[in-house]
C-alpha cells in the first residue's frame, strides 16, 4: 500500500511539474514557426516570442510594437514589401501567421546581416542602427565584429532571457519529441 502512495504521489508531482512548465514556457503556433523559421531553429524562435510577448497575441508595447514577436508598425511594413506581400494590410501584423512570418523573416535577415544570433537578437531589441555604431565604437567592440560591451542594460539583458529560454525550450521539444 506504501509504495503505491508513493508512486501516485511521483506520477501527480511530475504532471504537476509538466503542467507548471506548460504554463510558464507555452509551446503554441509550432506549425507556423516551423513553416517559417528559415535558419533559425524553432527553440529561438519560440523564446523571442515568450520574451516579445508571453505569446499574447493582442500585445502591444508602450514603443507601439504588436503582436506576438512584437513588430514596430514600419518594420511590419518594411518586412511586408520584402516578402512580397502586396496585399498587406497594417492591421494583418495582429495575425500569428502573419507575425511570425514577418518576425521570423526579420531574424532571418538580421542574422545574415550581423554574422551572428547574438547581434540579431540585439539588433531585434535595440534595433540596427544601434547594433551598427555599437560595432564601430572602439569602447563596444574590439574587432568591429563582436560586441564586447552591449551599452543599453535593456538589451543585455533580453540578449541572456532569449538565450535561457532557447536552452530551455530545446529541452521541452527534446522532451516533448516536437523537435
Amino acid at each position: 500500500m506504501k509504495k503505491l502512495m508513493l508512486s501516485v504521489i511521483v506520477i501527480l508531482t511530475v504532471i504537476a511539474m509538466a503542467m507548471a512548465v506548460n504554463i510558464r514556457y507555452p509551446v503554441r503556433h509550432l506549425d507556423i514557426i516551423r513553416e517559417n523559421a528559415g535558419e533559425l531553429e524553432t527553440s529561438l524562435i519560440l523564446a523571442v516570442i515568450h520574451a516579445e510577448s508571453s505569446f499574447r497575441e493582442a500585445a502591444l508595447s508602450h514603443a507601439g510594437a504588436q503582436g506576438l514577436m512584437q513588430l514596430m508598425p514600419a518594420t511590419a511594413e518594411e518586412m511586408a514589401s520584402h516578402m512580397g506581400m502586396g496585399d498587406f494590410q497594417p492591421e494583418d501584423v495582429w495575425l500569428p501567421e502573419i507575425n511570425i512570418s514577418m518576425g521570423a523573416f526579420y531574424l532571418n535577415r538580421l542574422v545574415a546581416r550581423f554574422g551572428c544570433i547574438d547581434l540579431a537578437l540585439a539588433a531585434y531589441n535595440a534595433g540596427q542602427g544601434n547594433v551598427t555604431a555599437w560595432l564601430a565604437d572602439p569602447q563596444f567592440s574590439a574587432d568591429g565584429e563582436s560586441l564586447d560591451v552591449i551599452p543599453f542594460p535593456e538589451t543585455y539583458n533580453y540578449l541572456r532571457r532569449v538565450r535561457q529560454n532557447q536552452r530551455i525550450y530545446n529541452i521541452i521539444l527534446t522532451v516533448t519529441r516536437r523537435v
